[in-house]
């Protein structure tokens, strides 16, 4: 097991635990909320339903530019997620704003360049727990180069490239629903803030 990656991935559980309420906003960051962001969005609402978390969790994603606001996800993003029973068609791009940082609880990035974006936007006083969605991972996948947590950006790649981007999240959303399973249980006396 790579040190890193699981150290990485026992410090963000920690803090989760550490939380006097469970996560209830979820928000998934990349660069353009055209791709990688709304698939991640797409592949953790099906999950939250699968497992009946979907009324006590929000999810939203968003693009640290604003280059494609309005717009909706690539057409390639669609296809591969529709592929797997996901359908993010719907979905239309926004840009990371100040308010996201008080309006939810865990701000999830694609990769490096994003989360020092964010982090850069982020108040001193925001409450919200900001890291990579991969850094959910106990341990590093034979798909990423050694040490990697970052979610590759697509936009220029063929079709095993958006293949390639939901099998990451896939594998991060799978780690971070018993997370947030095991948070609910332990929480259980909490009312969910609202609903997707």
């Amino acid at each position: 097991m790579n040190g890193d990656i699981s150290h990485a991935s026992q410090m963000i559980r920690e803090q989760l635990a550490a939380r006097d309420v469970p996560v209830q906003r979820i928000l998934m960051v990349c660069l353009g909320n055209i791709c990688r962001s709304p698939s991640a969005e797409g592949v953790l609402h099906a999950a939250l339903a699968h497992h009946w978390l979907g009324k006590c969790i929000e999810l939203d994603s968003c693009g640290t530019s604003d280059w494609h606001v309005g717009e909706p996800p690539d057409r390639r993003a669609i296809v591969h997620a529709a592929k797997r029973g996901h359908d993010i068609s719907g979905l239309r791009a926004r840009q990371l704003a100040v308010s996201d940082f008080s309006d939810f609880d865990l701000i999830l990035v694609m990769d490096d360049a994003n989360l020092a974006n964010v982090t850069a936007l982020a108040p001193a006083d925001s409450p919200a727990l900001i890291c990579r969605l991969l850094d959910f991972l106990p341990s590093p996948l034979p798909a990423l180069a050694e040490g990697s947590r970052e979610v590759p950006d697509p936009y220029i790649g063929g079709a095993d490239a958006f293949e390639r981007v939901l099998d990451l999240i896939d594998s991060a959303c799978a780690e971070l629903i018993l997370l947030l399973a095991s948070q609910g249980q332990s929480h259980s006396g909490h009312a969910p803030r609202g609903q997707m």
